[in-house]
């Protein structure tokens, strides 16, 4: 059974955000780190080594103390942890873990102050967004992994469409492309829980098409069901789902360029207004649970697991309760396209990924550690104690049913590089301008085009401003 590990709740003024691809941070960085090894933190007219210039043995560093900070606190997330922590110091005896674990929000709440001292962690989880990854690298506080990457093999390990969610330009000022800044061990997917007792009451097998999901939305609605559940009072939730229309009718590249609030595409686009008025079409048409905007996130996905409604759009972070309550009712799916054939397109990003602050004396070990804790061993330790591997997916061996589902679906969408950003990553801004938004338009309060065109404003200021 999968552990939660950080919900993806886009940041808002009150800092939440519990996953995923899930604030803090900002002295530019003009070019690189320093060398692995070095103690002195990067500066402006430092070149970042070549991989020949990293020491990967791990025994021959001498005795070293190594401080990690993480936010793997509950659940299969601190059993992996305690695990493999045990593991690596029983490897590299001469290396010892001085492990501060804290929750999630607590961890953005002091990471910020942490980094700009004079003895921060050696290695710490740093949220991937713009306002703490993004603003810590602009501000001279990570240092770049490339040689480390290249030395230990990891851009052949992850995914292009994994690693591009922490990378950085050396300014902090472009999401998705440049320097690697950190390495996740648990990766996360928006798609399709469905109730499986449902749909054959319904006459019904998962939908293979997009049309053949409406189709079965349209079915369960003249049956008396709940299509969807859909708790959208902390605004949030509906991003998720507008996502995942938005991936049936926008081009992925298109997405990818919107989401991590680069120059070059535009939300006032005939396929996004397609995706927005089919959104809308569900509420005209009743997919949705009564009061739908009212409700609590919870509730939602809660009154699903109790058999009310037969399809929930969420990420894999529901799998564990989920299925504790729906058993081999339960499951999931990515969401399907055009033809049962077509690549897949989905919402998702990753755990907060593993950095190593720039004023770290000791950074050939913690790339070590790095490593250790998300190679190919790893990834079966994180499957042993509930966890979704990052990397490996489809090779992890679970048994028949909601799990094994969600690890399909996920290692499909990252071999396929399929995953398309959390739409709320675009601005500093952007969660609350479309969270807003999106209940401004499933309240019928606003049209697609009005829509849209508020999005348009706050992607087009920050990409303009941002060079």
């Amino acid at each position: 059974m999968i552990a939660s590990t950080r919900e993806h709740r886009p940041p808002n003024p009150r800092g939440v955000r519990t996953r995923a691809v899930l604030a803090a941070g900002a002295v530019a960085l003009a070019a690189t780190a320093c060398a692995p090894g070095s103690s002195a933190p990067p500066t402006a007219s430092s070149a970042q080594p070549s991989a020949s210039a990293v020491r990967t043995d791990a025994a021959a560093l001498g005795n070293v103390t190594l401080t990690v900070w993480d936010q793997e606190v509950r659940g299969g997330q601190a059993a992996q942890m305690k695990q493999l922590n045990a593991a690596f110091e029983a490897k590299y005896p001469n290396i010892k873990l001085k492990r501060v674990s804290r929750s999630f929000d607590d961890l953005n709440t002091t990471l910020r102050l942490a980094l700009s001292g004079n003895e921060p962690p050696d290695v710490v989880e740093a949220n991937n967004g713009r306002p703490s990854m993004g603003a810590f690298v602009k501000a001279g506080q990570l240092r770049p992994l490339d040689a480390y990457a290249e030395a230990y093999g990891w851009k052949k390990r992850y995914p292009e469409s994994v690693l591009r969610y922490s990378q950085y330009s050396a300014d902090g000022k472009v999401f998705g492309q440049g320097n690697l800044y950190g390495l996740p061990q648990v990766g996360e997917v928006v798609g399709l829980y469905y109730n499986r007792a449902k749909l054959t009451k319904l006459g019904l097998q998962p939908p293979k098409t997009w049309d053949e999901f409406q189709a079965a939305l349209d079915k369960a609605k003249a049956a008396g069901e709940v299509p969807m559940q859909l708790g959208n009072l902390d605004k949030w939730p509906a991003i998720h789902v507008f996502g995942t229309v938005q991936g049936r009718a926008v081009p992925a590249d298109q997405i990818s360029t919107l989401a991590f609030g680069r120059k070059g595409a535009s939300w006032t686009t005939p396929e996004n207004t397609k995706a927005a008025e089919q959104l809308v079409s569900w509420v005209d048409k009743g997919y949705f649970n009564d009061g739908f905007n009212g409700q609590g996130y919870d509730p939602a996905w809660q009154a699903f697991s109790k058999g009310q409604g037969v399809f929930l759009i969420a990420g894999t972070w529901l799998l564990a309760d989920l299925d504790k309550a729906l058993g081999k009712d339960l499951g999931f799916m990515l969401p399907p396209g055009a033809t049962a054939d077509a690549p897949p397109i989905a919402t998702g990003g990753t755990g907060l990924p593993f950095a190593i602050t720039a004023k770290s004396p000791n950074p050939d070990a913690a790339a070590a550690y790095i490593d250790f804790i998300t190679n190919a061993d790893a990834m079966k330790v994180l499957t042993t104690t509930g966890n979704l591997p990052v990397a490996d997916t489809a090779e992890q061996s679970v048994k028949a049913g909601p799990q094994q589902d969600v690890f399909t679906a996920f290692g499909t969408a990252t071999k396929s590089d399929g995953l398309v950003p959390y739409l709320d990553y675009a601005t500093p801004t952007f969660a609350d301008t479309l969270g807003a938004a999106l209940q401004d338009l499933l309240a019928k309060k606003s049209t697609p085009q009005e829509f849209l065109a508020t999005l348009e404003k706050d992607y087009k200021t920050f990409a303009e401003s941002n060079g």
